[in-house]
């Protein structure tokens, strides 16, 4: 095999914003054989991570990162690409043909509107979590990313994903909000459901509390990912509304935002299990009851 060092880079590669996701990007695009050729990095952190992942690397204004690069990652957060992807414009940054990618999840193709005709854009954005350190180049593997581009653009935004070793997978503009929420829902909440639980666990005296519910939430996700609402077990599924109302007495003992999140997802669950048969709408009443009248509770 051919390693990165002996392969010919094929583009100049420019990356706005060496944040966790940026950094990592930009070293999976270097390994695949491409040139980095500027990075901008502002705070501490990014410049570490520059410093980690992208050695040699010059760190420049996000102007001059733009004029020597033929492909630009920007990778910011998604409520700022707007104003950078305007600015960038007003400097006259941008150039005729350049190929542009954004890596938010949020937006499509119409963030790139302010730069007119000059840039060449497409959305990549990686479905995955980021330490923002080398050991996510290997999460890249086999991860997705959500691509948006304009169709004769297609093949160049899917090619890119599959050298860096993830799957491509086709969002249509319109549906790039759906798209984000799901994940942000799906993983994001996922960290404060599981840290809520670890933080009772712990107060019920459990000395390694991840390692009671790391196997119990694995097996969770998997089987959810293989059966949906099917993979659903538990107190609310079969309607034990004494065993859920104990609960929320116990919850009342950590920081606030424990209680309400267990009755907002118990409730969400309970109209789940209704909705596939697997509750009974004689053992659901008395349970949204008590999750009603916690809700009402100061």
């Amino acid at each position: 095999m051919t390693s990165s060092d002996e392969r010919p880079a094929r583009l100049t590669v420019g990356v706005v914003g060496a944040g966790r996701v940026g950094s990592v990007l930009g070293a999976a695009l270097a390994r695949a054989g491409h040139h980095v050729v500027a990075v901008s990095a502002v705070s501490e952190a990014s410049l570490a991570r520059a410093a980690e992942l992208l050695p040699d690397v010059p760190v420049l204004p996000p102007d001059e990162v733009v004029r020597r690069a033929e492909l630009v990652v920007l990778a910011v957060p998604d409520d700022a690409l707007a104003d950078l992807v305007a600015g960038l414009a007003a400097t006259d940054a941008w150039r005729p043909g350049q190929l542009v990618v954004h890596t938010s999840g949020r937006h499509g193709l119409e963030v790139f509107g302010p730069a007119g005709q000059a840039v060449l854009g497409m959305a990549l954005h990686p479905a995955m979590t980021f330490t923002g350190s080398a050991l996510d180049l290997d999460r890249l593997v086999d991860c997705c990313f959500g691509i948006t581009a304009p169709e004769p653009l297609r093949a160049v935004a899917e090619a890119l994903v599959v050298e860096v070793g993830s799957e491509p997978v086709w969002i249509d503009e319109a549906a790039r909000p759906m798209y984000h929420a799901a994940l942000a829902h799906g993983a994001n909440h996922l960290v404060t459901l599981v840290s809520q639980a670890l933080q009772a666990l712990r107060a019920a005296g459990v000395e390694a509390p991840d390692r009671m519910l790391g196997p119990l939430v694995e097996a969770a996700l998997d089987n959810t990912l293989r059966r949906g609402d099917a993979a659903l077990t538990g107190p609310v599924a079969r309607g034990d509304a004494g065993t859920v109302a104990e609960h929320l007495r116990q919850l009342r003992t950590l920081t606030p935002d424990v209680r309400p999140t267990y009755v907002a997802l118990a409730r969400a669950t309970a109209e789940r299990a209704l909705a596939s048969g697997r509750l009974r709408p004689h053992a659901a009443e008395p349970l949204l009851e008590i999750l009603a009248r916690d809700e009402e509770r100061p």
